[in-house]
């Protein structure tokens, strides 16, 4: 079944720029449902993933960071037993790997190690997510919130952040023993979101993105919108500013901003934001990501 519904997902996205190279992460954990579902749909569309992500679940902790250290109780989910090294790796598939510690020390790791070692070079891009829960502008603005995206890019890598309000943090063991269940589905709504938006970003050559930006992702709870075909993807800031001019489309140069699109309906906003400072950038900027993936965008009904 598992199998099945990710071969559908995949059947109707481009094959082009395939064998590119990606750090997987998040901050809810390496054994959660959202994360590995997209590990499978990442590598069974053709991609080189290396998963590299907290040992636990770490949401909330922004720009926090520590040196990992060994387990002081078993990874989330009993994945990995008390006394298991501070970074380890699934017995069966090395490409899956654990830090006990921050998310920012996660993507650091599958960048400057990981990547190399079973990659042959560093990634090409960092995907962030889905992170369970939406992060729009208040917890960028009012909490400082700095996570993995944003360390990637100070690291180089180009990323992308995606944030789900559903998909609860379960066991990546629900994907086959609960393949209807809620997060089973929810899980699998986003995969496809996700991989159409990636595979769309990077279809046109050239950089995936501005030097020192990043992009963020959020998807509206898929009690309302089961599937994939109910979202639309609409172009958004990540704080109100009604002074603000942006880039212009759907017939103006104030793009609404993140949460309060959210609410009304089946949207995944996608929001341009400075990786250092957090803050939206400017028109020009917008407008190189607004180009790349204009094809799959939708305006807000009047």
């Amino acid at each position: 079944m598992r199998s099945s519904i990710i071969f559908l997902l995949l059947s109707c996205l481009a094959t082009n720029s395939l064998q590119q190279k990606i750090v997987l992460t998040n901050d809810d954990g390496w054994a959660v449902a959202q994360i590995r579902a997209e590990y499978d749909a990442l590598r069974a569309a053709g991609f080189q993933v290396v998963l590299s992500a907290p040992a636990e679940n770490r949401s909330g902790t922004g720009s926090s960071t520590a040196p990992p250290t060994v387990l002081t109780q078993p990874c989330e989910f009993d994945t990995c037993p008390t006394g298991s090294p501070p970074e380890g790796a699934n017995a069966t598939d090395p490409f899956l790997n654990y830090v006990n510690s921050f998310p920012v020390d996660a993507v650091r790791f599958g960048i400057q190690t990981l990547a190399p070692r079973l990659l042959g070079s560093k990634p090409d891009f960092v995907v962030s997510g889905s992170n369970v829960g939406s992060k729009t502008n208040k917890i960028f603005l009012n909490h400082n919130y700095r996570g993995a995206a944003s360390e990637a890019v100070l690291e180089g890598v180009p990323s992308i952040a995606f944030s789900g309000a559903s998909a609860p943090a379960v066991s990546y063991t629900t994907l086959t023993s609960s393949p209807n269940s809620s997060g089973t589905l929810a899980a699998m709504t986003y995969t496809s979101l996700t991989l159409k938006f990636i595979q769309t970003l990077i279809a046109n050559p050239g950089p995936i993105l501005p030097p020192g930006v990043s992009v963020n992702v959020n998807y509206a709870s898929t009690s309302s919108c089961p599937t994939a075909p109910s979202f639309s993807f609409v172009f958004t800031r990540i704080a109100v500013n009604t002074a603000a001019t942006d880039v212009v489309t759907c017939g103006t140069d104030h793009l609404p901003d993140e949460s309060s699109t959210i609410r009304k309906g089946c949207f995944a906003t996608v929001s341009v934001f400075n990786a250092t400072t957090k803050a939206d950038v400017s028109a020009v900027t917008q407008a190189v990501v607004l180009n790349k993936i204009q094809s799959i965008l939708t305006c807000l009904p009047n």
